[in-house]
């Protein structure tokens, strides 16, 4: 794996010399641009606006724009110190919480932590107190120049630390469009509701969940560079005549019913 950071996580007088591994990746299938014409790759030049002249890497500087058009320019060693002075120093954890106080919409990446050569019983410490107390660690982090606000917890057998957002950096539910204020739901409804989500609940099994629309692509694409035909059909689900939410959830619930011979907890398996 990868090492992303190298450096030590502390909580009180326990120092833990780590490392820091992405702990996902992006399977996104990224596609070229070509010209149409002759199918030749599109290239992006950097432009300079007042000069209309191409502008190579050092002839690049970096700042900040204040106001429209007015900017404070960043020397880049004044950036490089910045940046040393604070990512030299040791992760230390803030504070202990429980990982149900944190709403997953703070959450942005996870990455694994590996001990290094020395840091082997001070890892497994840290792991086996945040397993019996039940929390998690706090922590901030400096990763490619922005410091981080984070999280260290177990998974599985190992820590991971998932970098979380700062609070101004949450959008305000307040600004979200067209949330109606009161509910207008009649107790028939929230009844059928109910029932429809007991009969969809089951235990959480990350494997039954696939990227149908990469798959297909990955199909198509192989499928062109075997044949350089294409081959998909034109039939589409025909959506259900309904005219109300109450018909709708009835509708769903016919759906997802279970043979009774089944447990209430498996989903009737549907054909793609």
């Amino acid at each position: 794996m990868h090492t992303v950071w190298k450096g030590s996580i502390s909580f009180g007088l326990v120092n833990i010399p780590v490392k820091l591994h992405a702990a996902t990746e992006n399977k996104d299938i990224k596609l070229r641009q070509l010209h149409k014409e002759c199918h030749t790759p599109i290239s992006y030049k950097k432009v300079c606006e007042g000069c209309n002249q191409e502008v190579k890497d050092e002839d690049i500087v970096k700042a900040y724009e204040y106001a429209k058009n007015k900017f404070v320019v960043l020397d880049q060693e004044e950036l490089e110190n910045l940046r040393k002075e604070n990512e030299d120093k040791a992760v230390e954890i803030i504070d202990f919480v429980k990982l149900t106080e944190i709403d997953p919409i703070y959450f942005e990446r996870t990455y694994f932590l590996s001990p290094d050569s020395t840091g082997g019983k001070a890892y497994s410490l840290l792991r086996q107190t945040l397993e019996q107390s039940g929390k998690i660690g706090v922590a901030k982090i400096i990763i490619r120049s922005k410091e981080q606000l984070a999280i260290v917890r177990v998974y599985q057998n190992a820590l991971v630390m998932e970098t979380i957002h700062y609070p101004d950096e949450v959008r305000s539910v307040g600004d979200v469009p067209n949330v109606p204020s009161e509910p207008n739901i009649v107790p028939k409804e929230l009844e059928t509701a109910l029932m429809l989500v007991d009969q969809l609940t089951t235990e959480f099994n990350p494997e039954k969940y696939t990227d149908d629309y990469r798959n297909a692509l990955m199909e198509l694409i192989e499928e062109k560079k075997a044949t350089n035909t294409i081959s998909t059909s034109d039939k589409r689900p025909v959506p259900d005549n309904v005219t109300d939410l109450m018909t709708a959830l009835q509708a769903s619930l016919e759906k997802t019913k279970k043979p009774a011979t089944r447990k209430r907890t498996t989903r009737t398996k549907k054909n793609a």
